[in-house]
């Protein structure tokens, strides 16, 4: 009897965290939670949408826009018998006001994204450039046969 009344009480506790969502603006039961509020992105509706496949030929192409401004679009079609090439975009608008525009292509070479907000690596320094000029210039002066000794000396592998 003790068990019972404390599922019905478990019950009763949890059901009371639940409540109908009525912030997004359409009724769905979600957990009440005062101490979030309800972000902008959580409550954005989709304006536009598209999709078109999987093809017999293995195409396709989807695409969705929102009424916060995300947006995003893929097409790919197979490109030989094991590779698949798709092309696609992704844009919104970050926290701090910035347009994120990604432009992305995925084939037999990887994955490969374009964007003014991803980071870029340093130029390479002179001193490497040259170094690596010179190297290709004198292919005798390899070290790549030399191996450590202890001591401190190198000897020519034979």
């Amino acid at each position: 009897m003790i068990s019972l009344v404390l599922l019905v009480g478990l019950f009763g506790c949890t059901l009371g965290l639940y409540r109908p969502d009525v912030t997004a603006g359409r009724e769905a039961v979600g957990l009440y939670r005062p101490d979030v509020a309800v972000s902008r992105e959580a409550a954005a509706r989709i304006v536009g949408q598209s999709q078109d496949g999987p093809n017999v030929d293995g195409s396709y192409s989807w695409g969705y826009e929102t009424d916060n401004g995300i947006s995003a679009k893929e097409s790919g079609r197979p490109k030989a018998a094991d590779v698949l090439e798709v092309q696609g975009e992704v844009g919104y608008t970050d926290q701090d006001g910035t347009p994120i525009q990604l432009i992305y292509v995925a084939d037999e070479n990887g994955f490969q994204a374009k964007g003014a907000h991803l980071p870029t690596p340093p130029p390479i320094p002179e001193a490497i450039l040259r170094s690596i000029e010179y190297n290709a210039q004198h292919p005798e002066e390899d070290d790549s046969q030399v191996q450590p000794v202890v001591g401190g000396y190198r000897q020519r592998i034979q």
